[in-house]
Parts: structure tokens; sequence; C-alpha cells
């Protein structure tokens, strides 16, 4: 296994970039630009496929991860349970994940839904159904808890796996 810092960081940092901006988008217009999200592909697959050439890491792992977290929020999109820029963010976000572990990507996509799930009971509890708020109100940018998630999960897994190595 290599030392120092890996080629994903690359990948991450271009997460980090955007990852303010996406927060104040969705939750002002509910919605996920484009703009900041598809760029992301490009960088996060190639710091992926670089970062298994120089550790060892197998690539595919994170491209598994992005591939099941569109998967999965694409199927709940087509439910109507979410829009389809958190479906292209997620699968930005798994395949960067992935790229640090399968136990990581999977808890990342958990910590997004129990963050999202506290929100959307306290989004609840602050509108209750007879108080008269509209559907559009009730809605939750979903966004900001992906990349809560995500960060959660790339600072908090790899510190679990060096404290039970």
């Amino acid at each position: 296994m290599a030392t120092g810092i890996r080629p994903l960081i690359f990948g991450i940092v271009a997460v980090a970039a955007v990852t303010e901006e996406l927060g104040r988008v969705d939750v002002a217009e509910r919605r996920l630009p484009n703009r900041l999200v598809l760029p992301l592909y490009p960088v996060v697959l190639l710091s992926l496929i670089a970062d298994g050439a120089i550790s060892g890491s197998n690539p595919l792992v994170g491209i598994g991860a992005g591939a099941g977290w569109l998967l999965f929020l694409l199927v709940l999109c087509l439910a109507g349970g979410m829009g389809m820029g958190d479906v292209k963010l997620g699968g930005v976000l798994g395949l960067c994940l992935g790229g640090l572990s399968v136990v990581t990507a999977i808890g990342g996509l958990m910590l997004a839904f129990v963050a999202g799930a506290i929100g959307g009971v306290i989004v609840l509890l602050r509108h209750p159904a007879s108080g008269g708020a509209s559907r559009r109100a009730l809605r939750v940018p979903f966004g900001p808890f992906l990349l809560g998630g995500f960060w959660l999960a790339v600072v908090c897994f790899p510190l679990l796996a060096d404290a039970t190595a």
C-alpha cells in the first residue's frame, strides 16, 4: 500500500471547490446546476484511475460505487422522491468515495439519508399539515445532505479504518 498523498485528492478537492455553491443554490432554488456537477465527473474519474495506477487500488471499485449511487438515486428520482440533480451529484460522490473504499461509499450514502431524514422531520415539525404550508414549502433540498454525508465519510471512515488496523 502506498503512503502519502494519493491522486484521488484531486477529485476530493474538485468536490470541495463546488460544495458551498451547490449547497447554496440547492437551498435557494431547489436545483443542482449541471455547470457545477457535470465537470466533476472527468476530474474525479481521472483522479480515480491515476490513484489506481499509483497506489494499486482497483478503480473499478470506485466506478461501481458511483454507478451504484447513481442507479439507487435514479430509482428514487423516478419514484418522485428527488430530483435529477441529486442523481447526478450522487454518482460523482459515489465515484469519489468508492475510490477510498466500499465501506466509505456505503457509509456516505447512509449518512446522507440519516441526515436527510432528520432534516425532513424538522421541516415537518416546523410546518404542521394543518398549518396550510404549501407542498413546495415542505420540499427539502437533498443536495446539502448528500454533500454532508460525503464529507463526513471522507473524514470519519478513514479515521475509523486507521483505528481498527
